[in-house]
Protein backbone atom coordinates (compact mmCIF):
# COMPACT_ATOMS: atom_id res chain seq x y z
CA UNK A 1 0.00 0.00 0.00
CA UNK A 2 2.94 2.14 0.88
CA UNK A 3 4.30 1.54 -2.17
CA UNK A 4 1.57 2.72 -4.17
CA UNK A 5 0.92 5.69 -2.53
CA UNK A 6 4.49 7.11 -3.19
CA UNK A 7 4.31 5.64 -6.96
CA UNK A 8 1.20 8.42 -7.45
CA UNK A 9 2.97 10.64 -5.12
CA UNK A 10 5.57 10.53 -7.15
CA UNK A 11 4.35 10.10 -10.61
CA UNK A 12 1.79 13.17 -9.64
CA UNK A 13 4.06 15.72 -8.07
CA UNK A 14 7.10 15.11 -10.22
CA UNK A 15 4.83 15.42 -13.62
CA UNK A 16 3.30 18.38 -12.40
CA UNK A 17 6.32 19.92 -11.69
CA UNK A 18 8.15 18.81 -14.99
CA UNK A 19 5.63 20.17 -17.24
CA UNK A 20 5.81 23.39 -15.55
CA UNK A 21 10.07 23.26 -15.60
CA UNK A 22 9.90 22.11 -19.24
CA UNK A 23 6.65 24.17 -20.99
CA UNK A 24 8.43 26.24 -23.19
CA UNK A 25 5.34 28.30 -22.92
CA UNK A 26 5.54 29.19 -19.56
CA UNK A 27 9.65 29.86 -19.82
CA UNK A 28 8.55 32.54 -22.60
CA UNK A 29 5.94 33.76 -20.75
CA UNK A 30 7.82 33.91 -17.37
CA UNK A 31 10.15 36.20 -19.08
CA UNK A 32 7.94 38.69 -20.78
CA UNK A 33 5.80 38.96 -17.94
CA UNK A 34 6.68 40.31 -14.73
CA UNK A 35 7.61 37.62 -11.92
CA UNK A 36 4.25 37.79 -9.79
CA UNK A 37 2.42 37.26 -13.05
CA UNK A 38 4.53 34.69 -14.14
CA UNK A 39 4.61 32.88 -11.06
CA UNK A 40 0.57 33.72 -10.42
CA UNK A 41 -0.20 31.78 -14.09
CA UNK A 42 2.21 28.73 -13.02
CA UNK A 43 0.19 28.51 -9.50
CA UNK A 44 -3.20 28.87 -11.62
CA UNK A 45 -1.96 26.33 -14.32
CA UNK A 46 -0.51 23.86 -11.06
CA UNK A 47 -3.72 24.30 -9.44
CA UNK A 48 -5.68 23.18 -12.30
CA UNK A 49 -3.85 20.52 -13.04
CA UNK A 50 -3.99 18.90 -9.69
CA UNK A 51 -7.64 19.67 -9.82
CA UNK A 52 -8.37 17.76 -12.87
CA UNK A 53 -5.86 14.91 -11.30
CA UNK A 54 -8.12 14.89 -8.12
CA UNK A 55 -11.23 14.56 -10.19
CA UNK A 56 -10.23 11.87 -12.48
CA UNK A 57 -9.08 9.82 -9.72
CA UNK A 58 -12.09 10.46 -8.08
CA UNK A 59 -14.13 9.03 -10.47
CA UNK A 60 -11.57 6.12 -11.07
CA UNK A 61 -12.38 5.27 -7.30
CA UNK A 62 -16.03 5.85 -7.77
CA UNK A 63 -15.76 7.49 -4.41
CA UNK A 64 -18.74 6.92 -2.20
CA UNK A 65 -21.10 9.66 0.01
CA UNK A 66 -19.74 7.58 3.53
CA UNK A 67 -16.08 7.57 1.77
CA UNK A 68 -16.47 11.42 1.61
CA UNK A 69 -14.57 12.59 4.38
CA UNK A 70 -11.93 10.21 4.00
CA UNK A 71 -11.76 11.43 0.70
CA UNK A 72 -11.76 15.21 1.27
CA UNK A 73 -8.28 14.53 3.34
CA UNK A 74 -6.56 13.02 0.45
CA UNK A 75 -7.72 15.49 -1.99
CA UNK A 76 -6.15 18.27 0.76
CA UNK A 77 -2.93 16.13 0.87
CA UNK A 78 -2.78 15.99 -2.95
CA UNK A 79 -3.25 19.94 -2.73
CA UNK A 80 -0.66 21.12 0.07
CA UNK A 81 1.91 18.36 -1.29
CA UNK A 82 1.23 19.87 -5.19
CA UNK A 83 1.93 23.48 -3.48
CA UNK A 84 4.95 21.87 -1.37
CA UNK A 85 6.65 20.94 -4.03
CA UNK A 86 5.91 24.23 -6.41
CA UNK A 87 7.33 25.99 -3.48
CA UNK A 88 10.78 24.00 -3.59
CA UNK A 89 10.85 23.92 -7.02
CA UNK A 90 10.91 27.50 -7.49
CA UNK A 91 13.48 28.01 -4.21
CA UNK A 92 15.93 26.09 -6.79
CA UNK A 93 14.62 27.69 -9.84
CA UNK A 94 15.19 31.13 -7.78
CA UNK A 95 19.01 30.25 -7.55
CA UNK A 96 19.73 28.93 -10.88
CA UNK A 97 21.64 31.36 -12.37
CA UNK A 98 24.26 31.88 -9.13
CA UNK A 99 24.09 28.63 -7.67
CA UNK A 100 27.33 26.64 -6.90
CA UNK A 101 27.12 23.13 -7.04
CA UNK A 102 26.50 22.45 -3.68
CA UNK A 103 23.73 25.04 -3.58
CA UNK A 104 22.11 23.29 -6.53
CA UNK A 105 22.74 20.16 -4.70
CA UNK A 106 20.97 21.16 -1.30
CA UNK A 107 18.32 22.97 -3.32
CA UNK A 108 17.32 19.57 -5.07
CA UNK A 109 17.96 17.21 -1.57
CA UNK A 110 15.06 19.86 -0.57
CA UNK A 111 12.53 18.86 -3.47
CA UNK A 112 13.47 15.19 -2.47
CA UNK A 113 12.76 16.00 1.01
CA UNK A 114 9.78 17.55 0.63
CA UNK A 115 8.87 14.78 -1.94
CA UNK A 116 9.27 12.18 0.99
CA UNK A 117 7.31 14.22 3.56
CA UNK A 118 4.42 14.70 0.59
CA UNK A 119 4.43 10.68 0.01
CA UNK A 120 4.34 10.29 3.91
CA UNK A 121 1.07 12.71 4.20
CA UNK A 122 -0.21 10.99 1.31
CA UNK A 123 -0.07 7.11 2.70
CA UNK A 124 -1.26 8.05 6.18
CA UNK A 125 -4.56 10.30 4.18
CA UNK A 126 -5.32 7.56 1.65
CA UNK A 127 -4.60 4.51 3.88
CA UNK A 128 -7.99 5.09 6.14
CA UNK A 129 -9.59 5.72 2.54
CA UNK A 130 -8.58 2.04 1.08
CA UNK A 131 -9.56 -0.01 4.14
CA UNK A 132 -13.11 1.29 3.63
CA UNK A 133 -12.96 0.57 -0.21
CA UNK A 134 -14.63 -2.31 -1.56
CA UNK A 135 -12.39 -5.25 -3.69
CA UNK A 136 -13.21 -3.21 -6.86
CA UNK A 137 -12.64 0.30 -5.50
CA UNK A 138 -9.24 -1.61 -4.35
CA UNK A 139 -8.49 -3.01 -7.61
CA UNK A 140 -8.84 0.69 -9.39
CA UNK A 141 -6.91 2.17 -6.63
CA UNK A 142 -3.83 -0.77 -7.41
CA UNK A 143 -4.28 0.15 -10.93
CA UNK A 144 -4.14 3.85 -10.37
CA UNK A 145 -1.01 3.54 -7.88
CA UNK A 146 0.55 1.09 -10.14
CA UNK A 147 4.09 1.46 -11.57
CA UNK A 148 3.70 -1.27 -13.98
CA UNK A 149 6.19 -0.66 -16.97
CA UNK A 150 8.16 1.12 -14.94
CA UNK A 151 9.98 -2.13 -13.44
CA UNK A 152 13.83 -2.92 -14.83
CA UNK A 153 14.08 0.85 -16.40
CA UNK A 154 17.01 2.24 -15.51
CA UNK A 155 17.68 6.11 -15.49
CA UNK A 156 21.37 5.49 -17.48
CA UNK A 157 22.85 2.62 -19.31
CA UNK A 158 26.35 1.58 -18.95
Amino acid sequence: MKAIAAVLASTFVFGVAGAQMSDPSTNQRASAEPPSSAMANADTKRDAAVEKHIDQLRAKLKITAVQEAQWNEVAATMRANAKDMDRAIDKRMAIAETATAVDDLKAYEDIAQTHANGVRKLTDAFSGLYSTMSDEQKKAADEAFSHRGHEGKKVASR
